[in-house]
Parts: structure tokens; sequence; C-alpha cells
């Protein structure tokens, strides 16, 4: 009470007073401060600084510091302070080049400084904390308890941190001072606490309750109290009269794990305890031990709190003490637990055996084979925990190789422990979690065997036969990394110490009889088969087995280790330059197949590799279903037998196969073509007549195989395929035809003609192509069935469903097929291109057929099937053009695909244009074929593609533009088309617009860099496609139909041939009567008026030259060019046709031979109705008027004419004359209309001239009445005067009479 009296005293005035300094032996020291420093910040840094420089003594410094800081009462700054106290808790660890003394003083100096900067202090010393040096921690501990003594309220606040970090030092503390230190420390900090806890009302910081503070301090106390306790027990060992009271609390110990939260502390206090007790050799009570035992053995067994991986090494090591101490009790403890514990009681008790092997304790080792035998009894337990614990004791058991411990027992185990859980997954009735188990056992048994130390010469002797008996079989292939690598490493050492094994193994270790090695071809054939399998799923195996293979050459065969020592690292390098996800299987499988041949070669034995196609066949027996593995064997089985030089075993073994293949199995059918095949390379006519002598065998079988039958003549038309493929050039050309392609038509004629069969057929019928064109150095051999093989395709196309994947491989049997003798015609290749393409073209969509209401809707379309035929037709194409003169061929392929180029249906023309690319693209390879002539298909093609690049189809409008790109290049003679190439691949990527503005806007700007590049005499073509797709019902694709031949008018009229004119006219009247929405006869008729702009001529004789009566739409184009600019010229050119032709039929000629004879002999009727027309449209009474003097003697003239042929009615056609004079009468009103005021047209109706002037007795007058008009209306000029007055010396009455009764009126006025 007394002590608390004079603590509780203290803590009150703690903070008051300074502390002085005190020296080296523990005096009052006073340091000496310079006078010229009078600031207090001034003198702490001159001392940090001689501390930092090293000048002088530290010790001495430290003091000095020490003082300052107890004689001011100011603070210092943050960064002064901060600087100070990283130095002084620098100087607090142990280092050389520090004494003791600058240690002491620098902890002074924390002290001081932690007047103001408390916190940074402890948060300092708390880091110390963790320092693995005991003098460096005692130190720090040194340093909390004065603080604690200097500032004990202030330091609550910290309290629950330091105290945690004292429990990480109590718990590693290793001797009695240092406890002794830590519970210094904790008697001055609790001190701290309960003073707080009773004024804590006084206190300025937020309030901490009780519960907070209580719960560290329990915490330490329990576990410092652990710690003095096994301390005090250890001590009490010494005396034998106080053992009595060190088992008692021996029991308090172990009761402390139902107490503690961590029971971590009670082990290691346990630990301690023990070790004490085996230092001593101290005499535990049984009933002692067996506590001690089963407290650690429940602790170990803890489900509901797993110790940690920390606290379970430390119950393992009390258990191993236990076991020195107390062996057979030990022993029996465990050996009841193993024998009638539960699940976890014999994972605990493996676990604690495990422990005891890895111990190095001789008395220990000695009871390892007893140790073993406890393990063996739970050896088959079908508990996965256990299994997996007896796998980690078999892997420390071998780890620490332990005399008298047979590895050969534990390597069966191993192997049988994994063959085990594979039995188990393959059964595909577990959970996932005893999935997850199983293969956690797996890959357990694999790092068991994986960590085998072969370095023992007798267990190296022991494990090289026994390991080699598990290369073999199929079920431990997962264990093959870890085999090969423990039989690498045997066969190395072997190598290295030869001749000393046998001297080295003890007599009790050898067998009692030799293993039973496996044959070298079963090890060959079983790492091939692993090397080809297993680079596909992963794991390292294929590198394994290579590998393993190089060291096995000796025991395989003597005579391939030097081969086998070069190809063998070649194939590892390969297998390295790749990953699993990036191997090509049909390369590898080459690469090994090949090596096997190498090495049969090499090996040069008829009865090994007989031998060795038996082992394959009895793995291929072995082997699953449907895998990889099997697949191989069947191709090392037919390489085997191509080098067996054995020919009556080859023929046994091939009918042997053919006879036993399930040909209703996919991939046995599959692996006796490859059997066969192969076989064929060395062996062809063996493997033909074995393959015949089957095949006839098939007529014989019982129809309750049917089935099988119809799948054993689909695969052996494959094998004639094949067989063809792989067989000799020398030998095939003599047997092709007769054996080969005449069995396979046999077999497809008797057996039923369903997809298989088709299928078969078209893959053999191709692969006899292949391999008559590769044995074809003869230019004389010809394929006489080549057509009927060629129907026969062509009917399986016609026959198979359209989402069959029979299409696209018999399109390639086609290609291959047309490239034999004898060539086919160009007709013949046009009608096979033409069924091809209907074929691919006109595959529909599902929902097309669906909506169709076709049938075949419900079948969906096999993913994969349309673009596989697109580029197989797209492949035939391309061996026509190799096969002809490209520009034949490249016409005739066109003028097919023109048609499903412009198809209504979307898909069609989608992959119409598919093919169009391929097609474009192979041509323009070989357009130097077509070299100086420009390519005949450019404008009908170019027009055709135009408009497709706004069609409804992104991908088409795509590849529209594509197609353009490539037809530029194939229609560049001597121009560089470079740019505008890649131009049209600029604006090939804004075609995926949506906006149909944009669309429109980008075609046009392809349609400028096309359309000058069109030949000449080439406009027809270009403008009737154009024109086919104006009438397009999509309006996009027909308003750019529009523009692009707009366009080509524009930018190309000038350069169009004065012949083309005509049939481009023909083009557009025609599309004129086919199209009725107002917007696309607009383009049209713009479309006549710009070639009219650039050919007035031919386009007005076009027009004139269509038949009467006229129909609305030619009534259209003449109105369409009146109201154009063009309206004038045209009508002065009609004018001047009108008087040709009235002078032509007076039979003057001179006007005749200036306007040439087809103009001459224009019909008068069809100028005055286009006359007619224009005028109607004329905006402007000018133009008729200026046009007067030459218009109006023209139809003056015909009039008369007209009235003429009335006085010879035997030379006019009933009721014709009134009708012609009518109509000329008519349109000199019309014009009159354009050129006089309305009373002037109103005196002429009243007097009647235009009745007068169309009959014969009253045509005088009514001329007479027209000029008195006239020259009223001063519309009388000098030039109407000089036209007419030529009429007087004419040879017709009519119009002398007519210039008469003109001039007459004339004279009169």
């Amino acid at each position: 009470m007394g002590v608390l009296r004079a603590l509780r005293g203290f803590f009150t005035g703690v903070g008051a007073r300074s502390g002085p300094a005190r020296g080296e032996n523990g005096g009052s020291v006073v340091g000496a401060v310079p006078a010229a420093i009078t600031t207090f910040a001034a003198v702490v840094i001159s001392l940090l600084d001689q501390l930092e420089d090293a000048q002088g003594g530290r010790a001495e410094a430290y003091r000095q510091l020490e003082s300052v800081l107890w004689g001011d009462e100011s603070d210092l700054q943050s960064s002064v302070a901060g600087r100070a106290i990283a130095l002084a808790a620098q100087d607090l660890r142990v280092a050389q080049d520090t004494t003791a003394a600058v240690r002491m003083a620098a902890s002074d100096v924390l002290v001081a400084l932690a007047r103001w900067h408390l916190h940074d202090v402890v948060s300092v010393l708390q880091g110390h904390l963790q320092a693995l040096e005991e003098m460096s921690v005692e130190l720090v501990l040194h340093t909390l308890h004065n603080l604690a003594i200097r500032y004990a309220l202030q330091c609550v606040p910290f309290a629950g941190k330091t105290l945690a970090a004292l429990r990480g030092v109590l718990s590693t503390a290793g001797s009695s001072r240092m406890l002794c230190a830590v519970c210094g420390v904790v008697e001055q900090w609790c001190s701290g606490i309960s003073a707080y806890l009773r004024q804590r009302e006084k206190c300025d910081f937020p309030h901490l309750g009780a519960a907070q503070l209580c719960a560290p301090v329990y915490s330490l106390g329990k576990q410092a109290m652990l710690r003095a306790m096994a301390v005090m027990m250890g001590v009490l060992l010494h005396a034998e009269e106080h053992h009595q009271h060190a088992w008692e609390q021996l029991l308090w110990l172990l009761h402390q794990y139902r107490e503690v939260q961590d029971p971590s502390g009670v082990t290691r206090s346990l630990s301690y305890f023990l070790w004490a007790v085996m230092d001593v050799q101290a005499q535990v009570p049984r009933a002692k031990i067996l506590a001690v035992i089963a407290a650690v053995h429940e602790q170990l067994c803890d489900e509901m709190e797993p110790p940690s991986p920390g606290h379970r090494a430390e119950l393992c090591h009390c258990m191993v003490l236990q076991a020195r101490i107390c062996p057979e009790e030990t022993i029996v403890f465990l050996y009841y637990k193993l024998r009638t514990g539960n699940k976890v009681d014999r994972v605990a008790a493996v676990e604690m055996l495990q422990a005891l092997v890895r111990c190095d304790a001789p008395d220990v080792r000695e009871k390892l084979p007893l140790f073993t035998k406890l393990v063996q009894s739970v050896c088959h337990d079908p508990a996965a925990q256990v299994r997996k614990a007896v796998l980690r004791f078999l892997g420390e058991l071998l780890h620490s190789s332990a005399p008298g411990c047979s590895a050969w027992d534990v390597v069966g185990h191993l192997f049988g422990e994994f063959s085990r859980a594979s039995g188990r997954l393959a059964t595909g009735k577990l959970s996932v979690v005893e999935v997850w188990e199983e293969r956690t056992v797996q890959r357990l048994c694999a790092h068991v065997l994986g960590s085998l130390d072969v370095s023992a010469g007798a267990v190296a002797k022991l494990l090289w036969p026994r390991l080699l008996q598990y290369v073999v079989p199929a079920e431990y292939t997962g264990m093959l990394v870890p085999l090969c690598r423990c039989l690498r490493a045997l066969a190395e050492r072997a190598e290295r110490t030869e001749g000393e094994e046998e001297k080295a193994a003890p007599e009790a270790l050898k067998p009692a009889e030799p293993a039973p090695l496996p044959a070298p071809q079963a090890l060959l054939a079983r790492l091939l088969v692993v090397a080809a399998v297993a680079p596909h799923t992963g794991g390292g195996h294929g590198a394994a087995a290579l590998q393993l293979l190089q060291v096995l050459c000796g025991t395989i065969h003597r005579a391939v280790g030097a081969s086998w020592a070069t190809e063998i690292p070649l194939l590892l390098q390969h297998l390295a330059g790749t990953t699993a996800g990036f191997l090509d299987r049909a390369e590898w499988d080459s690469l090994l197949l090949k090596f096997l041949r190498a090495s049969l070669e090499v090996i040069a034995s008829e009865a090994w590799t007989v031998e060795l196609s038996r082992e394959l066949s009895r793995q291929l027996g072995g082997s699953p279903r449907l895998s990889w593995e099997k697949r191989f064997l069947y191709k090392a089985l037919g390489t085997a037998l191509a080098a067996c030089g054995c020919l009556r075993h080859v023929r046994e073994q091939t009918l042997q196969h053919l006879e036993a293949t399930d040909f209703l199995e996919l991939w046995e059918a599959q692996g006796i073509v490859s059997v066969v095949s192969r076989c064929a390379e060395s062996h062809f006519q063996l493997a033909l007549s074995s393959v015949q002598q089957f095949t006839g065998t098939l007529k014989h079988r019982k129809q309750s195989h049917a089935l099988r039958n119809r799948a054993a003549r689909a695969t052996l038309m494959v094998i004639y395929g094949r067989m063809a493929l792989r067989a000799p050039r020398e030998q095939l050309l003599t047997h092709v035809e007769r054996d080969i392609v005449g069995n396979v038509l046999q077999l497809y004629r008797e057996g039923c003609q369903d997809a298989q069969l088709k299928l078969s057929l078209v893959q053999s019928v191709t692969e006899i192509s292949l391999a008559i064109q590769a044995a074809d150095a003869s230019p004389r051999f010809e394929l006489c069935c080549k057509r009927e093989l060629l129907q026969m395709l062509l009917e399986v196309m016609q026959e198979e469903p359209q989402e069959s994947p029979v299409q696209p491989r018999a399109l390639m049997a086609v290609e291959q097929l047309s490239k034999l003798k004898p060539r086919l015609s160009r007709e013949e290749k046009c009608s096979l291109l033409a069924q091809c393409c209907r074929g691919v073209v006109c595959l529909r969509h599902p929902e097309q057929m669906e909506a169709r209401g076709e049938a075949a809707a419900a079948a969906p379309v096999a993913p994969g099937v349309q673009a596989p035929s697109l580029r197989a037709l797209g492949q035939l194409m391309r061996t026509l053009l190799r096969e002809e003169p490209a520009p034949i061929c490249f016409e005739d392929v066109v003028q097919v695909l023109r048609h499903w180029l412009a198809s209504a249906e979307e898909c069609e023309r989608e992959r119409a244009l598919q093919v169009c690319v391929q097609l474009l693209g192979a041509h323009e390879e070989q357009r130097e074929h077509g070299r100086g002539r420009a390519c005949e298909q450019f404008g009908s093609l170019a027009g055709l593609l135009g408009p497709l690049t706004c069609d409804a189809s992104a991908a088409s409008r795509w590849r529209a533009a594509t197609c353009l790109g490539h037809l530029l290049q194939i229609g560049a003679e001597t121009t560089d088309v470079a740019p505008c190439t890649n131009e049209i691949g600029y604006l090939r990527e804004r075609l995926n617009a949506v906006a149909p503005d944009s669309l429109l806007a980008t075609s046009t700007n392809i349609a400028k860099l096309v359309c000058k590049h069109v030949p000449q005499g080439q406009a027809a073509d270009f403008m009737d496609t154009v024109m086919e797709s104006l009438q397009c019902t999509r309006p996009v694709r027909a308003w750019a139909a529009g523009r692009w031949a707009l366009t080509f008018l524009g930018d190309c009229g000038e350069q169009i041939f004065q012949e083309e004119v005509p049939e481009l006219v023909t083009i557009l009247c025609t599309c004129l009567q086919s199209t009725q929405q107002s917007t696309r006869r607009c383009f049209v008729l713009r479309a006549m008026f710009i070639l009219a702009r650039c050919h007035q001529e031919p386009v007005i004789d076009s027009l004139l030259q269509r038949c009467l009566p006229m129909d609305s739409n030619t009534v259209e184009v003449w109105r369409s060019l009146g109201r154009s600019a063009l309206g004038y010229p045209i009508l002065e050119r009609l004018t001047e046709k009108l008087r040709a032709a009235g002078d032509s039929s007076q039979g003057s000629e001179c006007c005749a031979r200036e306007l040439g004879s087809s103009q001459a002999a224009l019909e008068p009727h069809t100028i005055i109705r286009a006359l007619c027309e224009m005028v109607s449209v004329l905006q402007s009474e000018g133009l008729v008027q200026h046009l007067l003097p030459d218009l109006l003697p023209s139809l003056l003239g015909q009039v008369s004419e007209t009235l003429r042929e009335e006085m010879e009615p035997s030379l006019r056609e009933p009721e014709s004359s009134d009708t012609s004079g009518r109509l000329f009468v008519e349109v000199l009103e019309l014009v009159l209309s354009k050129c006089l005021e309305e009373r002037w047209l109103r005196l002429l109706r009243e007097q009647g001239a235009w009745a007068s002037l169309a009959e014969p007795q009253a045509h005088s007058a009514g001329v007479c009445l027209l000029a008195s008009v006239l020259l009223r209306a001063e519309l009388v000029p000098p030039r109407l005067l000089q036209n007419l007055s030529t009429w007087l010396d004419s040879c017709s009455a009519n119009l002398r009479l007519t210039a008469t009764a003109f001039f007459a009126e004339v004279r009169q006025r």
C-alpha cells in the first residue's frame, strides 16, 4: 500500500518538473552550452548536427541535448523534433560502433522529447518492438518503462497498441532477463491504467472505458503468466522433491487450452516444458504423458477452429518431444487412434507420425519401421483426407531416405492411389467436392513421386525396374512427368556410377526375383502416343515422354542412339516453340510419324517391326473410344505396317483390322482409313488387293448388317481415294482408272445414296483428282470417266439439302476434277459454272424460307455451310481462269454471275458479291494476259456494281466497293489507277453509314472515280446495267443508279462514240417506259438532256426514228428537252430537218446533200410531232418568232404538198389526207400562237383562215388572210420573203400558187 501511495503521489506531479540529466556514471551532468548560441531551437539543432556528423563523444552530446530539453519550457518545431526522435531511435538498435552508454543516453533523450511529442515517441518505440535483436528490444522496453513512470496518465491512450506489441515480444522471449523486462513494462503501464481509472474525469483526452483498457491487459497477463509458469516448471524439474508440484502445474497448463482464446501460447509453454523434461531426463508419470498426448492430439483434431500452420507445426513438435520422452506410450496412443478413431483422429495421427519421420534424432529414427507399419494399417482407408495424409507421410518418408523402409511398397502405393482416384473420377458420379478431393489426391501422388530422392544407390537399384513398369499402362499417364523425371535421374546416375551399384546395395534390399521389364516396343509405342496427345492437353507430358524416350534409347534398341540424339532435341525444340493452343495437331503428328518411320528404318529388323505392329494393335484395343490417343495409334500402326518387310503379316493385319472395324463409329472408320492408306505408301498393290478382297465380301453379308454395310461402303470409297493420294506415283496411273475409280463408282451405284455416301464420293473424287495431278507426268493420260464424275457431282449438289455440308466439298471436287484431261469445252464450262452458281447463290436464309412457307424452313442452316461453299465456288472460278485465256473465260464467268448480282433477293446479291470479289481478285492477278486490250466487261460490271454501293446490306456495300477497286486495276491499260483505288478504299469505310444521304454522297464520289475509266465503246453496256438498277424497289439503290448514270454522262459524255448514241437513247426510252415513279423518271429525262447536250444531232435523229404514233414517253422526252436549255437549238435543228424533208419531197437535192441522205429521208410527220411538243412547252415567244422565217415556209410547204396529194387520190391512202393537212395546219396555228397577239389569232379564227388553208379550193384565200395578219402584226421579215420567193420557180404548182398568193397580199399591203 505504501508503494501504491508513493506512486499515486508521483503521478500527480508528472510533467510539473523537469529532471536533470544523468551522466554515464549515474551522476548529474550539466552540459556546457556555447555562449554564442542563445536560442533553444538553435542549441538543439547544433547538437543534432554534431550527432549526425559523429563529431566528439556521442554519449556526451546526448547528455547535453537531454539537459537542454529538460531546461526549457518551450516546444520544439515538429521538423526538429522528428529529426531528434529519428536520430535517437536509430541509436537504440544494436550496432558495432554504438556503445551501451550511447544507447542509454539516446533512450533518455527520447523520454525527454516525449514531454511535448509523446505520440511520435511511442509510435517509434512500438515499431522497434518488432526488432529481432534481444538487446534492442530490451532497450525499447527500458524506454517504455521510463515513459510510463514520467507520463503515466498521458500514456493511457497508447496502452492498447503497446500491450498488444508486448504480446509478440513475450511470445518470442528466450531468456528470463527479457521476461523480467517485459513484466516491468507491463507493471508500470498497468499502474498508469489504474491511476487513470481512478481520476479519468480530470484527464483532457477522450474517456476510455474500463473494458476497452482491461482486454489487452488480460490477454497479455494470461500469456505472461503462461510463459512464467513454463519457466517456473522447468526450474522445478531440477529438484526431484518439486516434481510433484511440476506435474500438478502441468495439468493446470493443459487446462488452459479450454480457457484462452489463442491456444498457441499454451502450446509454446508446453513445448518449453517438454524440452526441460527431456533435458533433465525426468520420469514423467504415464497418466500425465497420456494427458499431454491427448491434449495435443485434440488440438490437431479441432475442426471448429483449426490451428494455424505455425501452431500445427508447434503441436507436431510437442508430439516429437513426447515420443522421445515416452516412445512406447506415444506409439500405443497413435496406434489406438489409427484403429479406433474417426476420420479426423486418423488424419491427426498420421500427421503426428509424419512429424516423427521428419525428426533427425537417432532414438526416433530407430523406430521409423514401426511408424511405417502404423501408417500401412490405414493405407486402404476410403476417406480422402486420410489418403492425403498417408501420401504426405510417404513423401516425408521417401525424402528422409530412412533405412529399413521399403521404397518398393511406397512406389506401388503411390501409383495405386493415383489409379484409384482415376477410377473414381471416371465413374462420373462424384460431387463437386469429391471431384476436387480426388484431383487433389492425384496431384499429391505426382508431387510425392516428383520429390523422390534417387541418390541412394540401393534405392536406385530397386526403383529402376519398378518405375519402368508404370510407363506403359495408360492409367498412369497423369504420373508420367514425375515418373520420367525419376527415370531420367536414375539413368543419369547409372551412367555416372556404372559398376559401383552392386557393391553399394545392401543384400537385404535386393529383390528376391527380378522385376519383369516392359517390352521395348511397348515403351516406344506408349511414349510416342503420350508425346502425340499430351501437348494438346498441357501439363508437360509431351516433352517428358520425348526426354524419357531419349534416355531409354539403349533399352529400346541400341541402333537408334545416334539418330535419336539428333532427332529428339529437334522435336523438343519444335514443341517448346509453340503453345498447346497454337500447336498444329496434324503437323505434330506428321513429325512424330516421320520420326517413327526413320527409327524403324534404322532398326531394320523385320521381327522387331512385326512385334511393334502387334503391340500397337494391343494398345489400340485398350485405348478409350473417341480419343486422340486412339486416332494416333491408327496412324502409327499404318506407319509400322508400311515399314514392315513381312508382306504376309501386313496383309493379315490389314484384313484383320478391316474385319474388326465398326464402321458405324466415325473415329474407327477414320482410323482404318489411316491404317490402309499409310500402308499403301510402301505396299500399294498389296493394300489395294486387300481392300478389293474386302469390298467383294460386302455383297455376301447378311441383310441384318445393312446399316453397317452402308457405312462400310462409304468408308471404302474414302479408303480408295486416300490410297490414291498416298500411292507411289509410278504405280498410280496404271491402276487409277480401273481399280480405284471403277470401284468407287461401283460402290456408289450399289449403295444407298444417302448423305454419308455422297460425302464419301465427293471426298474420294477430290483425293483421286489431287493424286492424278501430282502423278501425271505424261501429258497423254486422260481420265475417261471425267464427264461422268462431273455429272454425278452436279447431281449430288442438286439432290442434297441446301444446308448440307456436302455442297462446298462437292464444289472442291468439281474444281480438282476440272483440272484433269480431257479438257472441257467453253460451252461445257459455262454450263458447269451456271449450275454451280445456281446451287450456291440461290441458298435462302431460314427466315426467308419461313416467310415463303417452304418446308425446308424448319431445318436451320448449318453454321459455316454458306461461307465454305462461296469460297469453293470462287476457287473454281480461279481454276477456270488459269486454264483458259483470261479475257475469254472472264467474260463467260461474268455472264453467269451477272444474273445473281442483279437479283431482287438481298441474300443472293450478297453471296454473288462474295464470289465476285474472289473472281475479280483472281482476274486482277492474271491481268497481264489481257494487257493491251480493254476489259470487255468493265462497263457492264461497273454499271451493275455501282448502285450496289447503296445496297441494304452493309456487307454488300463493302464488297461492291471492293469489286470496283479490283475492276479499276483490271481495266487499267496505261493510266495509273493507284490513286483512284486508294481513294475507293478510303470511301469504302464510309459505306457503313446508316443515313441515306451519306450513302448517296459516298456512292457518288466513288462514281466519279470509276466512270472516267470506263473504256470507250462500253457506254451502252454501262448505261444498260445502271438503268436496270434504277428500277430497283429499294429507293436508295435506285437513286444511286440515277446518280451513277448522271455522273457518267456528265463526266464522260463527250467521249462517247457517235455510233453508241442511238443505243443509249433506246436504253433510256426503254427505261422510261418501264418506270412510273416520278423521281426515277426525272433521272432518265435528265440523262437524256445530258446526252443531247453532248451529242445533239444523234439524239435528235434517234428520237425522230421512233415509230408513230408517238407514245407518251417520247412526248415527255421532247417536252423535257423543250423546257431545257437545249430547247431553242433543238427546235432550230428540227426546223432545218423539216425544210430538208420538204425539199426532198420536191426533188431538190442540194439541201439533201447538205444535211445527209439519212436526215433528208426523215418522215415529216415525225418532225412535225416533235416540233409540236417542243413548241407547246416553250416559255419564250421570242425564240419561236426568231425561227419563224424558216419555220413558216416549211409548214406552209408541207400544207401545200398535202393539197397536191389530194389532187392525186390514187397515190394516197383513204382518209389520210384530211388528217395530214389538219396536222400541219394545227402545228402552224400552234407556232403562230407563240408569236401573235390574241387579237390577231382571234381574227384568223373568225375569218376561217385555218380551215381555208386545209382546203384545196380555199387555200389561196387562206394564205392571203394569213399574210395579211402577219403583215399587220409586223411578222414578215425579209428573210421570210426570201425563203418564200424560191417557191415562185418551184416545179410544184401548189408551192407556186401558195407563194403567189402570199406575195400578192404583200404587194397589196
